[in-house]
């Protein structure tokens, strides 16, 4: 669906374009906006493989492992439906911890990883996402930021004078969103039972 959104933004730009008498607008615009998005890349792949680093070593050193046993009272809570010893938990612990530094760029894998885990608690319904599923896809995007490092880099990137500013309003934002997206994933979770 993404591609036809995308595809009919591209033509409908490139017909507007065209009758409108500025192509030549358009198609320096296109070019500046291209180089404009390698450069931004440029800039943040230091804090991108910095982050990266950071999560590798505390994978490395068994950090994860540990923060993941301290999460088990979150994670029941959370997800009652999963055993204790199941391997969905350690994956799902690293996606939170992952999000809540503000490195959604490595959340992902483990993220894929425990709904693949979490797929293998649900052989009576396959088609059908479990409670613990949805709740889990609920956290993953509504999860505490304490350090919202695209931003930051992004704006430490664009010359801002304090890239770090946003962080407060980050922290505030993202609590009050994933509190709001839990009470709604557990009250339908009663709903539903």
């Amino acid at each position: 669906m993404l591609n036809y959104l995308w595809g009919f933004m591209i033509i409908f730009s490139l017909l507007m374009g065209l009758f409108s008498g500025n192509m030549q607008a358009l198609t320096q615009s296109m070019l500046d906006s291209s180089q404009s998005a390698v450069e931004l890349c440029f800039k943040t792949c230091g804090a991108l493989a910095m982050w990266m680093g950071i999560m590798r070593i505390a994978e490395n050193a068994h950090l994860i492992d540990a923060l993941a046993k301290r999460m088990s009272p979150l994670l029941n809570f959370l997800f009652p439906d999963v055993p204790k010893d199941h391997p969905a938990r350690k994956y799902m612990a690293t996606n939170i911890i992952a999000n809540f530094l503000g490195l959604g760029w490595a959340a992902t894998p483990p993220g894929l990883k425990a709904m693949v885990e979490l797929q293998k608690l649900n052989k009576a319904h396959p088609k059908t996402a479990t409670h613990a599923m949805c709740m889990f896809l609920i956290v993953n995007i509504s999860t505490i930021q304490l350090v919202a490092i695209n931003m930051v880099a992004y704006r430490s990137a664009y010359g801002s004078a304090n890239p770090t500013e946003v962080i407060g309003p980050s922290i505030l934002a993202t609590a009050v969103a994933s509190i709001a997206a839990i009470t709604f994933a557990k009250l339908m979770y009663r709903r539903n039972d």
